[in-house]
C-alpha cells in the first residue's frame, strides 16, 4: 500500500499472495477482527519516511477499537480459561534474546560443574540417570547395554553415590546428532521458521495487523509475538464491540484479575504460539534454532534418550531388548530424568527471577500462597510432559465446573434451613407427644414418642426439600455440560500444545507378550513386519476367567455389606440396651454412625486386596500393549473401587427400611435377626450420614498417603543424612544424588490420582439427591488437591519421564458412564428414598386441598397422621414382644402404636393389608421415575447435539494454520532452490530445463 501522508510501502500477506491497501479515517470504524502478518520490508522503495511515526499514528488510530489489545488477548485467547498465561517467545531475536533461564548455562560453566545438572566438564547436560549397585550379580548384561548405549552416539560418565559406595549412577547425555537423529524418528514437532516470499536477502519485519473498513492496518509494530501461529477470528458487529467497551469499563472499576498470574516470573515459552513442524534434518534451514544446546528442552531430551534406552539390546535374543527389562530383573534400581536444580532459592522470585523451571514450577503452582491463581499448564506441560499437563488440566476443569454445582448445592442447603420453620411435617413431627411409635428393634427397644425425632425431622428437611428435584435435574445436566465443554477445552489445549495430529504410531509391544507368544507370528497389517500373535481362543479364555475373578470380587464386596447389615442388626439391639443413655436413647444413630466407620475401614483393607487381584487379572489376560494393558488393569480396579465405595450407600439408599414387614410379621435374616427399620423420620438421614463420613474420611486419607507418606519417607531420608553427614551435607549432594533420595512416582503413573477424582466425581453426582453438600466438599477437596499434587510431584517425587498423550484415556468413558447411572440413581432416590413423592400424592390426592390443584404447606395439615399406621400391641410375636409395656407415657399399659406404612388397621376385614393409598404412592413413584428419567436424558442428549465437539473458531484456526505452513514450507523449498541456482551461477556452473 502506498500510504498517502507517506508514500511508504505496506504489503500484506494473504494465502501467500500480496496486496495492497490505504488506510481511511477513523470514523465509522467497522471492525472485522483479523490476526494475519505483515512483512514491511524496509528500502523497496526510497523514501524518507520514518516508519516509527506510521506506527504511532496507527495505533492512534486503533485506541477506541477494544479488541485490539488486552481484551483481545482476554476473550479471544485459544486458552479461554487463562491456564496458559506464560509469556510468548521471541522468536525475532537472536541468541542473546533467549530465556535467561536457558543461557545461565553457557554464561557461567563453573557453576555447572557444581550443580549436578552436567558432566565433570561443565559443558554436556544430563538427560538421563540410571543407577545400579556394584554388588548386583548382572554385571554382564548392564556392560553389554552399556556397550551398546555408547554404540547409539550416546555419552556416559559414572558417578559413585557420596552415600553408599555400592550404588554407582550412570549419567547420560545425548549430543547434537542423537538428538536431531531421533527426533526425526519420533517426529517431535519444533517451532518452523516462517518466510519473507518478497525478498530472500531483505530482512523482514513480522508484525501483527487488523483489518479495519476492509484495509489492513497493524497494531502493535514490531511486536515480540511476531510468529504467533495466525488465524481469522469471527466477525463482531458494532453492537458487540459496544458492549465489550462497557464491560472493559466496569472491569477497570474493580481488581485487575487477581488469579491470573504475575506474568513478570514467567519465562517465554516459544514453542506456544509457534507454527510448529515434524523435526527434519533435511529441512534444518527451516527450524528456529538459535542455540543447538537448548534447541531441544530437557523434557524432549529425557524423552529421547528414553526412547533409546527402550530399544537397546543387553543380550543376544530375540526379546532381550529394553531398559524396562533390566528395571524389571533388577540390574538397574532406577532410571529417571533430572530436576532442574533446587525448587527453592535464597532470593525472592519478584526481585532476582526464577533461578531454574522447577523453582518457577514452585514458586507459581505448588506454593500455597497461589492456591487461588490459575494454573501455569503451559509451564506444568514443557516440565512433566503433556500427558500430566492434561491430567492438571481436567483437575482445574473440573474444579472451575464444580463452583456453579457447590453454588447451587448450598442454595439448596440454605433453602432448607429458611424454610425449616414454616415446614408442616416437622412441625407435626415436633408437635406429636400423644403419638407413640412402635419399638425398632427385638425386646430391647422401648416405645417412644414421635416428637422425640424431631431434631431428625428438622435435618432431613435441609436435604428433602422442594428444591431438590431441580438440584437433581440440575446435576444431571452439568454432568453432560462438564463432559461436553471439556472435550471443547481438550480440542483447545490439543491445539495449542500439537496434539492434533499426533498418533501413537510407535506403541510397543510389550516383553510379557513377546515372551509368552513368540513362537507364534503373524505379519502386521500396519509395519507389515512379523510380530508375536496370540491366538483367538487362547484370548477368549482368559478373558473368561479374568471375568470370572471380577465376579467373585465383586461377591466378595456384596459378603462384606452382608456382614455389615447383621452389624447393623445386632448392635442396635445392643445400643438400646446400653447403659449410658446418651447412646441408649439415639441408638440407631449411633449404630449408622459405627458402621459406617467399620465399613471404611473395610473398604481400604478391600483395596489393597483389590490391586493385587487387578493386577493379576490383567497379566493373566496377556495384553499386547501398555495402553491395552493401562486401560484393562484401569477398568478393573474402577469396578472393584466403584462398587467397594458405593455398595453400602446403595444399600442404605434403596434396601434399609424397604422389605421389613410389619409389627407382628417381621421378615427376619436367617429366620433369627429382624431387618433394620428406617428412622421414624425417614431413611434419607442414614443415607446423608453415609456419604459425608464416607466422603470426608476417603479424601482425608487420600490425601495424606498422596501427600503425607511420601513426605515422612523423605523426612527420614533427610533425618540419616544429617546424622551422617551434618546439617550442610544435603546441600553438597549432587542433583542425581538429591533426586535419587526423593520418591518415585507409584508404578501406574496417573492412575490413583485420576482415579480418586473419578470415584469423587461418583459422590458428586450419584447420590447428590440424598447430599446437596457434596459439591461443595469436592470443590474444597480439589482446591487443596491441586496444589497438593503440584507440591507432590515438584518437590516430593522424581521427575516422570515426559510422556504425550491427547486426551485422558478410558477414563472419560468412565465419566459418561456414571454421567448414565448418575440418572437413574437420583430419579430412584427422590421417588423411593426420599417422600417427595409420599408428600405430593397426599397433597393432591388426601391433604386438604385434595381436588384443588395446590400443594402448599398448608395442603400438607395433618400428612403425619396419614403416614402412619396403627399396629395392636397384643399381636407381637413373642421374641419380639418389648420388656417394657409402655406404661410410662399414659400410666397404664399401651393397647395400640404406630408405624411408618400404609396399611390398614388391626380390625379391618383385612388385617393390615395395603390401603389404596399405598398403590397410589407406588403408581407416582414408578411414574417420576420414568418420567424424570426420560426427561433428563432428553437434555442431555440435546445439550450433547448442541454443544460440538471442536468449537468453530478453532476449526477455523486450524484450517488456516494448515494452508499457511503449506505456503511456507513452498516459498522455504522455493528460496533454497534460487539460492542453489544463484551459487552455480557463480561458480560458473549451469544446467539447461533448470526450475524455477
Amino acid at each position: 500500500m502506498e500510504a498517502s501522508s507517506s508514500g511508504s510501502t505496506i504489503s500484506s500477506v494473504t494465502g501467500g499472495k500480496a496486496k495492497t491497501h490505504q488506510p481511511e479515517g477513523r470514523e465509522d470504524l467497522q471492525v472485522n477482527q483479523l490476526e494475519t502478518q505483515i512483512w514491511i520490508k524496509p528500502d523497496i522503495q526510497k523514501t524518507d519516511v520514518d516508519f516509527s511515526e506510521i506506527l504511532n499514528a496507527i495505533q492512534e488510530i486503533a485506541k477506541d477499537v477494544n479488541i485490539f489489545f488486552d481484551e483481545l488477548e482476554g476473550v479471544n485467547s485459544p486458552s479461554k480459561d487463562d491456564d496458559s498465561l506464560l509469556h510468548h517467545g521471541n522468536l525475532t531475536s537472536t541468541s542473546d534474546d533467549a530465556s535467561r533461564l536457558e543461557v545461565v548455562g553457557e554464561e557461567v560453566p563453573d557453576k555447572n560443574k557444581t550443580n549436578g545438572l552436567y558432566f565433570r566438564d561443565g559443558k554436556c547436560r544430563i538427560d538421563y540417570i540410571l543407577v545400579y549397585r556394584k554388588s548386583n550379580p548382572q554385571t554382564e548384561k548392564r556392560e553389554v547395554f552399556e556397550r551398546n548405549i555408547r554404540a547409539e552416539g550416546l555419552q556416559m560418565e559414572k558417578e559413585s553415590s557420596l552415600t553408599n559406595s555400592d550404588i554407582i549412577f550412570v549419567k547420560l547425555h545425548a549430543p547434537w546428532e542423537v538428538l536431531g537423529k531421533y527426533a526425526e524418528l519420533m517426529n517431535v514437532r519444533m517451532p518452523f521458521r516462517p518466510f519473507n516470499p518478497f525478498n530472500a536477502g531483505a530482512p523482514c519485519i513480522l508484525v501483527r495487523c487488523c483489518f479495519l473498513n476492509g484495509h489492513f492496518i497493524e497494531i502493535n509494530g514490531r511486536s515480540r509475538r511476531s510468529r504467533r501461529k495466525i488465524y481469522y477470528l469471527h466477525r463482531r458487529y458494532k453492537f458487540m464491540n459496544r458492549i465489550e467497551k462497557q464491560i472493559s469499563r466496569f472491569r477497570g472499576w474493580l481488581p485487575r484479575k487477581p488469579m491470573k498470574l504475575d506474568k513478570e516470573t514467567l519465562p517465554d515459552l516459544e514453542e506456544n504460539d509457534c507454527y510448529t513442524a515434524p523435526f527434519s534434518q533435511q529441512r534444518i534451514h527451516h527450524f528456529i534454532i538459535h542455540n543447538k544446546d537448548t534447541f531441544f528442552n530437557n523434557a524432549t531430551r529425557s524423552r529421547i534418550v528414553h526412547h533409546i534406552l527402550q530399544r537397546v539390546k543387553y543380550e543376544e535374543g530375540k526379546n532381550k531388548i529394553g531398559l524396562n527389562r533390566l528395571l524389571s530383573n533388577g540390574s538397574y534400581e532406577a532410571a529417571f530424568p533430572l530436576h532442574e536444580g533446587s525448587y527453592r532459592s535464597k532470593n525472592s522470585i519478584k526481585t532476582h527471577g526464577a533461578e531454574n523451571h522447577r523453582h518457577l514450577l514452585y514458586e507459581c503452582w505448588a506454593s500455597w500462597g497461589v492456591w487461588y491463581k490459575y494454573q501455569p499448564l503451559d509451564l506444568v506441560r514443557r516440565y512433566f510432559g503433556e500427558k500430566i499437563g492434561l491430567y492438571f488440566a481436567w483437575l482445574g476443569w473440573y474444579t472451575g465446573m464444580l463452583f456453579p454445582a457447590a453454588f447451587i448445592g448450598l442454595f439448596v442447603f440454605l433453602y432448607g434451613v429458611t424454610t425449616l420453620n414454616h415446614c408442616q411435617v416437622s412441625k407435626e413431627v415436633c408437635q406429636a407427644t400423644d403419638i407413640i411409635m412402635c419399638p425398632i428393634c427385638d425386646k430391647y427397644c422401648p416405645f417412644m414418642r414421635l416428637s422425640d425425632s424431631c431434631i431428625y425431622a428438622k435435618v432431613t428437611h435441609l436435604f428433602d426439600n422442594g428444591a431438590t428435584v431441580f438440584f437433581a435435574v440440575f446435576m444431571a445436566v452439568w454432568a453432560t455440560v462438564f463432559l461436553e465443554f471439556w472435550k471443547r477445552r481438550r480440542a483447545v489445549i490439543a491445539y495449542d500444545w500439537d496434539l492434533i495430529d499426533w498418533e501413537e504410531e510407535e506403541e510397543e509391544i510389550r516383553p510379557q507378550f513377546e515372551a509368552k507368544y513368540s513362537k507364534k507370528e503373524r505379519m502386521n497389517p500396519i509395519s507389515g513386519k512379523p510380530e508375536p500373535y496370540q491366538a483367538f481362543a487362547d484370548k477368549c479364555s482368559r478373558l473368561i476367567v479374568s471375568a470370572s475373578g471380577i465376579f467373585f470380587m465383586i461377591c466378595v464386596v456384596i459378603a462384606a455389606v452382608f456382614g455389615i447389615v447383621i452389624y447393623r442388626v445386632v448392635t442396635v439391639s445392643t445400643f438400646a440396651a446400653f447403659k449410658w443413655a446418651l447412646i441408649r436413647n439415639n441408638s440407631q444413630v449411633a449404630t449408622t454412625g459405627t458402621a459406617v466407620c467399620i465399613n471404611f475401614c473395610i473398604i481400604m483393607l478391600l483395596n489393597v486386596l483389590y490391586e493385587k487381584v487387578a493386577l493379576f487379572l490383567t497379566n493373566l489376560e496377556q495384553p499386547r500393549t501398555e495402553s491395552e494393558w493401562e486401560n484393562s488393569f484401569t477398568l478393573k480396579m474402577f469396578l472393584f473401587q466403584f462398587v467397594n465405595l458405593n455398595s453400602s450407600t446403595f444399600y442404605i439408599a434403596f434396601f434399609l427400611g424397604r422389605f421389613t414387614g410389619h409389627p407382628g410379621a417381621y421378615l427376619r435374616l436367617i429366620n433369627r435377626w429382624r431387618l433394620e427399620e428406617c428412622h421414624p423420620s425417614g431413611c434419607l438421614i442414614d443415607l446423608c450420614m453415609q456419604m459425608g463420613i464416607i466422603m470426608v474420611l476417603k479424601q482425608t486419607w487420600n490425601n495424606f498417603m498422596e501427600l503425607g507418606y511420601p513426605l515422612i519417607q523423605n523426612w527420614w531420608t533427610r533425618r540419616k543424612l544429617r546424622q551422617e553427614y551434618g546439617t550442610q551435607g544435603k546441600t553438597r549432594f549432587p542433583q542425581w544424588e538429591k533426586d535419587y533420595n526423593l520418591q518415585p512416582m507409584n508404578a501406574y503413573g496417573l492412575f490413583d490420582e485420576y482415579l480418586e477424582m473419578i470415584l469423587q466425581f461418583g459422590f458428586t453426582t450419584i447420590f447428590v439427591a440424598a447430599f446437596p453438600l457434596a459439591p461443595l466438599l469436592a470443590l474444597l477437596n480439589n482446591i487443596i488437591e491441586i496444589r497438593l499434587d503440584a507440591y507432590k510431584f515438584v518437590t516430593q517425587w522424581r521427575r516422570p519421564l515426559a510422556s504425550r498423550a491427547k486426551d485422558i484415556g478410558i477414563w472419560y468413558g468412565i465419566l459418561e458412564g456414571i454421567g448414565i447411572l448418575s440418572v437413574i440413581t437420583n430419579a430412584f432416590v427422590i421417588a423411593v428414598t426420599s417422600d417427595f413423592i409420599p408428600r405430593l400424592v397426599y397433597a393432591y390426592k388426601y391433604g386438604p386441598c385434595a381436588g384443588q390443584g395446590e400443594a402448599g404447606q398448608k395442603c400438607m395439615v395433618g400428612y403425619v397422621n396419614a403416614s402412619l399406621s396403627v399396629f395392636l400391641v397384643s399381636d407381637f410375636e413373642n421374641r419380639s414382644e418389648p420388656t417394657s409395656n409402655g406404661s410410662e407415657f399414659s400410666g397404664s399399659p399401651l393397647k395400640y402404636c404406630r408405624y411408618r406404612d400404609y396399611r390398614d388397621p388391626p380390625h379391618s376385614p383385612v388385617p393390615y393389608g395395603y390401603t389404596l393409598q399405598f398403590w397410589h404412592v407406588l403408581a407416582a413413584r414408578l411414574a417420576f421415575i420414568i418420567v424424570f428419567e426420560h426427561l433428563v436424558f432428553c437434555i442431555k442428549h440435546l445439550i450433547s447435539y448442541l454443544i460440538p465437539d471442536l468449537p468453530k473458531d478453532l476449526r477455523d484456526r486450524m484450517r488456516r494454520e494448515k494452508y499457511l505452513i503449506q505456503e511456507m514450507m513452498y516459498e522455504a523449498e522455493l528460496e533454497r532452490l534460487q539460492k542453489e541456482r544463484k551459487e552455480r551461477k557463480k561458480n560458473g556452473k549451469s544446467y539447461h530445463n533448470e526450475w524455477p
